[in-house]
This record gives C-alpha cells, sequence and structure tokens, in this order.
C-alpha cells in the first residue's frame, strides 16, 4: 500500500563535526516516499548520527536537510511529524500497553473515542490485539519491541526513523521480527529510514541500502546491487562474508591470480590495481583434473580447517603460505563435503558470471 501523505528526505551537503572528528562529511542522499532505506555502517561510521540528525536531536553544522520542500534543519524534533522507534524502545513502565501507544495522540489533544479507535487499530496492525490491558513488564523482548513500533506510527507520521530496535532480541526472534517489520512497512507505506550495523539485517528488509564508512556514504543501492555490485573493498568486505584476492595485470591488460585469468580485460584501463571479490557460497567443489575455462575459473588448495554448521558446511582452503580462501557448501545429499577432510588438495570452481573485480584502496 503506497501511503499518498508518505514524504521524501533530501539531504544535500550534511556535515557535523565533534572536536576534531568529522562525523557527517558532507553527504548527499535522497530518500523516496514511502521507501524503507537502511543506514548501515561499522561503529562510529556516522550512521546513527544522520539518523538523529533527520529526527532533530542534533544539528548539524552545515547543509540542508528536506522532508519533501519544506527546510527542516531549524525545525524542533516535536515539529518534525516523525515516528522513532530507539533501542531502548522507551517505553513508560507505569502505563498499560495501551496507554504507551495512545500516549502521542493524547499528546496532540485527541477526543477519547477516536485514540481508543487508532489504539485498537494500531494493535492490530502489529499483531496485539487483545493485550492492550497488560502492563508493559508482563510483554515479552518481540511485544515491546512491536508496542514501540505502534506507538511511533499510531499520529501517523510521513516519515518513520528507527535505530537498531532489534538489537536487543535473540536472533530467532530477530529475524521474525525483521520479516513482519518488512510487512508492516508495506502496509503502512510510511518513508522509513533505519539504523543498524547488522549487514544480514539490512539486505532482508530494505528497498535500498546506504553504507556509511567514516562519516561518507561509500555507497547507495539495492540490496542485490550492494551485494552483488560492490564499489570499492569497503563494501565488498563490509557486506557478507568474503575473501580478497589482489590480482597481477599484465602488459596485454589481463587479470591473473597466479596462473589463473580472471578477466581478458581491465574494467577500467585507468585503474592498475584489481582484487577479485570471492563470496564463500559462490564456491562450488569439484572432482578430478579440472581446469579453468570459458564458463569457470578454478583454485587448488589444502584444506586448513573444516567446520560443519547444520544446513552449510565451512572450509578454509590454503591456496598458498598467505593466501586461504572461505568456502561454503551445502549439506545435503550429493554435497561431496567427504572431500573436505583436513589436509586433503581439493578444487573449487568459480563461475565466470559470479566475478566481482574492484579497484583495490587507493585506486581510482
Amino acid at each position: 500500500m503506497n501511503n499518498s501523505t508518505a514524504l521524501p528526505i533530501s539531504i544535500r551537503g550534511l556535515t557535523k563535526k565533534y572536536g576534531d572528528l568529522n562525523a557527517l562529511n558532507s553527504v548527499d542522499l535522497e530518500i523516496k516516499s514511502s521507501e524503507f532505506l537502511t543506514l548501515l555502517g561499522p561503529s562510529g561510521s556516522g550512521k546513527t548520527t544522520l539518523l538523529m540528525a533527520i529526527a532533530g536531536f542534533n544539528r548539524p553544522d552545515a547543509g540542508s536537510i528536506k522532508f519533501g520542500d519544506a527546510e527542516m534543519v531549524l525545525t524542533p524534533p516535536h515539529k518534525r511529524d516523525v515516528g522513532m522507534v530507539f533501542q531502548s524502545y522507551a517505553l513508560f513502565p507505569h502505563m498499560t500497553v495501551s496507554e504507551n501507544i495512545g500516549f502521542p495522540l493524547k499528546l496532540r489533544g485527541l477526543a477519547a473515542k477516536e485514540v481508543m479507535g487508532r489504539v485498537d487499530e494500531a494493535l492490530a496492525t502489529v499483531q496485539l490485539s487483545g493485550l492492550g490491558d497488560r502492563a508493559i513488564d508482563q510483554l515479552s523482548g518481540g511485544q515491546r519491541q512491536r508496542v514501540a513500533l505502534a506507538r511511533a506510527f499510531v499520529f501517523r507520521p510521513r516519515i518513520l526513523l528507527m535505530d537498531e530496535p532489534l538489537s536487543a532480541l535473540d536472533k530467532k526472534l530477530r529475524e521474525h521480527m525483521q520479516i513482519e517489520l518488512k510487512q508492516i512497512h508495506r502496509q503502512l507505506g510510511v518513508t522509513t529510514v533505519y539504523v543498524t550495523h547488522d549487514q544480514r539485517e539490512a539486505l532482508t528488509m530494505s528497498d535500498r541500502i546506504a553504507v556509511i564508512n567514516h562519516g561518507e556514504l561509500a555507497q547507495v543501492d539495492t540490496p542485490e546491487a550492494i551485494y552483488n555490485r560492490p564499489k570499492d573493498q569497503f563494501v565488498a568486505d563490509f557486506i557478507g562474508e568474503s575473501t580478497m584476492l589482489s590480482l597481477t595485470r599484465g602488459g596485454d591488460g589481463r587479470l591473473s591470480f597466479g596462473s589463473e585469468i580472471i578477466s581478458s580485460s581491465s574494467p577500467n584501463p585507468s585503474v592498475s590495481k584489481w582484487s577479485l571479490v570471492v563470496r564463500p557460497e559462490r564456491l562450488h567443489l569439484l572432482e578430478g583434473d579440472v581446469n579453468t575455462s570459458e564458463k569457470q575459473v578454478v583454485f587448488r588448495g589444502h584444506v586448513k580447517e573444516y567446520v560443519f554448521q547444520g544446513e552449510t558446511a565451512f572450509a578454509l582452503i590454503a591456496l598458498d603460505d598467505v593466501t586461504i580462501l572461505s568456502v561454503r557448501f551445502g549439506t545435503g545429499a550429493g554435497s561431496r563435503i567427504q572431500l573436505l577432510e583436513p589436509g586433503a588438495l581439493v578444487s573449487v570452481g568459480l563461475m565466470r558470471e559470479d566475478i566481482i573485480l574492484i579497484p583495490q584502496e587507493g585506486q581510482t
């Protein structure tokens, strides 16, 4: 459902300093109406600083933040009409579930009957119908998270901001709530900006992901593009598991790893140093004497470590004294995991359509 009242967010030249630290360094970002955009980055990258600037809880040193056509930089938080879900949920322990959810509506002076109707509607949306009279300390972590979410959207904001709201939940519940939040966003159609440091969470939930590093946007793209077409080494390394193999560029422009030709030409002749990004799940075990071909690149090495993890198995394969390739396989029938005895010499293949090339750090 598309929310016709949802607003786009336009950020231009946003800069925020704390002493000598550039928390945000001239950030430009366009967030579409009704989009679910995730700000993803390591601790200290600037993602929460950017979210709090959008919310109005910190004021940037320079730049513009527009909701639609309205400039917001000088607008106080309570006048920005945004819903906010904090990492700690920030629920009122002395209030019931319904009182917590209805609190923003009472602040806005709505009549008691309308408050009750909106609260019931919000409870149904987050699948907590019938729990309105419960005390907060009677709820599970997942239920508290839903109450915080319902309170954030019950007054029908045009923008919803969430700061790592699932980080306190256990793995199974967190993964369940990721899907629920995605479904609720689709139902509400509200422009949503979500902060996390969890790469899988970002890939699962987002329409687009903005990867932040040292106060700058490294890449803004769809989850599929971020994973399969990273723009630089930081994005490739931060998103998912990967091994970086440094390539040699020949006089004819070919890129090679050892004796294996990875690419017949450089993607950009002005860049001299390239790396091959190898995703563990894109490799497959080979049997027999198989050589690199037009269809696949073949790597050979000794199994250094093998770990069974249920539905998958994880192996470290030493290609030489310093290069370790990470490989992940399914463990179903015919998976050939019997080949992965420590010390065994194995061959693994990478299909050429799965080759990801990125410039090495310092290259442009």
